[in-house]
């Protein structure tokens, strides 16, 4: 059986990716949660990644430590993680790996933290690109495919890699279309999505750094995490 080792559910959108796909997919794993350590996680993460990073998929046979190839790989026995259809399942790589690889901007502003409310200080002109894009992208796969997700009726990868985002555009109240709106909300009303944010909301542990990078860019309204 897979194992999936991720970071604390509050903070790390990279682990989120894996664990909805395999979660809301009904793909059994069994998650090890690592908490980030104060100063650095490298050197505890190692034990287990690579890179010292999360996520990390392992087997008997073997590890995988990036998201992206941890899709790749559990594609080949899943094939519904991906549209059956060629082209869908073009555009939904194309989008995934934009994804995976841009939006440094909208990644550094705003940082995942599920407990918390924020308004933004201001929305600067990088961050718009990094929204409009984004927005771009949603409205072409939902209307392109049909909806109500990326790439048609069904769940796959491709909304895995963006349920960070619809975090992020929720909780920093970000300007987005009406349609986007609409599948921020379906995003987090599935039951996998409320499982994750439930979990994180819970989490007792703090880490200094994760929680000064959401409050560097606005002020917080709202904290629904366990004090």
């Amino acid at each position: 059986m897979y194992q999936l080792f991720i970071g604390n559910k509050n903070y790390s959108s990279w682990s989120l990716r894996p664990w909805l796909l395999m979660h809301h997919l009904e793909i059994p794993f069994n998650e090890k949660l690592v908490t980030f350590e104060e100063g650095g996680s490298w050197e505890k993460f190692h034990g287990f990644s690579p890179t010292g990073q999360v996520p990390c998929l392992k087997t008997e046979d073997v590890t995988i430590w990036d998201s992206l190839a941890i899709t790749e790989y559990i594609a080949e026995d899943f094939p519904q993680v991906w549209p059956s259809e060629r082209v869908t399942r073009a555009w939904s790589r194309s989008a995934s790996a934009e994804m995976h690889s841009g939006f440094s901007t909208l990644r550094n502003i705003c940082p995942m933290n599920c407990g918390l409310s924020v308004e933004l200080h201001e929305i600067s002109e990088p961050l718009q690109k990094d929204i409009k894009r984004i927005d771009e992208l949603w409205n072409e796969g939902i209307q392109r495919f049909g909806g109500p997700f990326l790439a048609g009726e069904e769940f796959t990868a491709v909304d895995a890699f963006f349920a960070p985002v619809t975090i992020r555009a929720k909780n920093y109240h970000l300007p987005v279309s009406k349609t986007a709106k609409q599948y921020i909300e379906l995003i987090h009303n599935l039951p996998s999505m409320q499982k994750w944010i439930a979990d994180a909301i819970q989490e007792p542990w703090r880490e200094t750094a994760h929680e000064e990078e959401a409050r560097s860019f606005g002020t917080i309204v709202a904290d629904l995490r366990q004090k």
